[in-house]
C-alpha cells in the first residue's frame, strides 16, 4: 500500500504526534508499505528520508515552537499528486493539514483517515485565555464533529478518547489504535552518566518528568506535589526534560513554591542517547496530565524499567490499566505526594515495579499496532464489508 501522510507537525518538533508519525512510518516500511509525509519546514536542519516533503511555514502566534504551513505552497506541491500515486491519505492534525488532506482525497477519489491525537476541549483555553473556557470547549466539540464528518475512518489512541468523541456526536467509524513502542529503541541508557553530567549525587532520590513543557501537561500539579514531598525528603530532585510555551511560567512557579533548588530543567534531549540516560537516572517517573489521548512517555519509562507513579485520566488510564510496573496515584496533590513518598521509601517495591515494567511495555509493541493500522488501511481502501466485519471483530476482542 502507498499512504500519504499530512501533518502540521513532525520532527524535529518534539511531541507525541511527531513520535507517533515516526513510529508508524518505520513499522509500515518494515511491513513492506510505502509512506510519504507532507509536513512543515522548520528553521532547524532536518535529517529527512527521501519521502518527506517540507512546506514553507511561519511561526504560530502564542506558540513559537509550532509552524503554520503556507496554504499556497501546500496546494502547489499537492497539485502534482496523481490519482495513482497513493491508495489513501492519512491526516494527523486538524489544522491546515486536515483541510488539505480532505480536499486531496476528494480530488483523487481515495479514502481519508485521520488520527485524533489531541484532546482539544481541554487544550484551547490554555492558549486563548481571553475567551471563556465553556465557549472554547463548545467550539472545540462542534469543530471536531464537523471535521470528522467527511472522513472515511478515525483513529483514536485510547478507549477514553473514543468515548469522548462519541459523546460529542461523532459518527465516523472510530478505531482504537494506540501508538506502539519500539522496544529495540528503548533499551540501555546510562543513568549514572546522566547523574555525573549534571552533578547529581548517586544516592539522591530523583524523579523524572519528560514531556513538552506546556500548560495542558499539568506540570504545576507535579511541582506542588514536589513541594509536599520535599518536607519529608529534603534531598529530592525533580528533573524536567522538555521545552515549551509554559517553561517561563513553570520556572516562576518553582521559585514561588521555594523548590527551585529541587528542580532541574534540562530542555529537549537526544532521543537516541541522552533521553534514555535521563529516564534511567530516575528512581521514579512521575506524570499527571489530564488531557493525554495516550501518554507515550509512560510506555517509554516502563520499557526502560523505570517505575511509574502517575494519575490515570483519559488516555493514561488505558496505558496504566492492569500494569504491574506502575502505581496509579490519586488526582490530588497531597495524595499524589504521599504515593511518591511511599514508593521512594520502599526499595523492594521499586525493584518489583522495575522488574515488571518492561513486560508491561512489551504489550504495546510498535509492530502489533502498525499491523492494526495496516488492517484499517486495507479496510478503507477495499470497502469490503466482509473485511470490515473481520477488522471490527478483531478490534472488539482486544483490551
Amino acid at each position: 500500500m502507498r499512504i500519504l501522510m499530512i501533518s502540521d507537525v513532525s520532527f524535529p518538533r518534539v511531541n507525541g504526534v511527531s513520535t507517533s508519525i515516526d513510529t508508524f512510518r518505520r513499522q509500515l516500511h518494515e511491513l513492506g508499505h510505502t509512506t510519504a509525509l507532507v509536513a512543515p519546514g522548520y528553521p532547524a536542519a532536518t535529517a529527512d528520508d527521501g519521502r518527506v516533503v517540507r512546506i514553507k511555514s511561519r511561526t504560530v502566534p502564542l506558540d513559537p515552537e509550532d509552524r503554520l504551513m503556507s496554504r499556497r505552497d501546500l496546494r502547489r506541491k499537492l497539485s502534482t499528486v496523481g490519482a495513482h500515486d497513493f491508495d489513501a491519505v492519512h491526516v494527523h492534525t486538524p489544522f491546515v493539514a486536515h483541510y488539505a488532506g480532505v480536499e486531496l482525497g476528494r480530488r483523487l477519489g481515495i479514502p481519508v483517515i485521520e488520527t485524533y491525537h489531541t484532546y482539544f476541549e481541554e487544550y484551547f483555553h490554555h492558549y486563548v485565555p481571553f475567551l471563556p473556557r465553556a465557549l472554547l470547549g463548545y467550539l472545540a466539540r462542534r469543530l471536531t464533529v464537523s471535521q470528522c464528518a467527511p472522513l472515511n475512518a478515525l483513529v483514536v489512541p485510547s478507549q477514553a478518547m473514543q468515548s469522548a468523541l462519541a459523546a460529542y456526536g461523532v459518527t465516523t467509524p472510530m478505531h482504537v489504535i494506540p501508538t506502539g513502542i519500539d522496544g529495540a529503541r528503548f533499551r540501555g541508557g546510562d543513568g549514572a552518566a546522566f547523574r555525573r553530567r549534571y552533578g547529581i549525587d548517586p544516592a539522591r532520590p530523583v524523579l523524572a518528568h519528560i514531556s513538552r513543557v506546556a500548560h495542558e501537561k499539568n506540570i504545576d500539579f507535579i511541582l506542588r506535589a514536589l513541594a509536599i514531598i520535599r518536607r519529608t525528603r529534603s534531598d529530592v530532585l525533580l528533573v524536567v526534560a522538555g521545552e515549551g510555551p509554559a517553561l517561563p511560567h513553570t520556572r516562576r512557579l518553582a521559585q514561588e513554591l521555594g523548590i527551585a533548588d529541587h528542580v532541574l530543567f534540562v530542555g529537549y534531549l537526544d532521543r537516541e542517547g541522552e533521553l534514555l540516560n535521563c529516564y534511567r537516572a530516575a528512581d521514579l517517573f512521575v506524570y499527571a496530565s489530564r488531557t493525554e489521548t495516550q501518554g507515550l512517555v509512560l510506555l517509554e519509562a516502563l520499557a526502560l524499567g523505570v517505575p511509574v507513579v502517575s494519575t490515570a485520566v483519559m488516555g493514561t488510564a488505558d496505558v496504566l490499566r492492569d500494569v504491574k510496573g506502575a502505581v496509579v496515584a490519586p488526582d490530588e496533590e497531597p495524595a499524589f505526594a504521599a504515593t511518591v513518598l511511599r514508593v521512594l521509601a520502599d526499595p523492594t517495591l521499586r525493584a518489583r515495579l522495575a522488574e515488571h515494567a518492561p513486560l508491561d511495555a512489551a504489550a504495546w509493541s510498535a509492530r502489533a499496532m502498525a499491523e492494526r493500522l495496516e488492517s484499517l488501511y486495507r479496510l478503507v481502501i477495499s470497502e469490503d464489508p466482509a473485511l470490515a466485519s473481520g477488522v471490527r471483530m478483531a478490534e472488539a476482542s482486544r483490551p
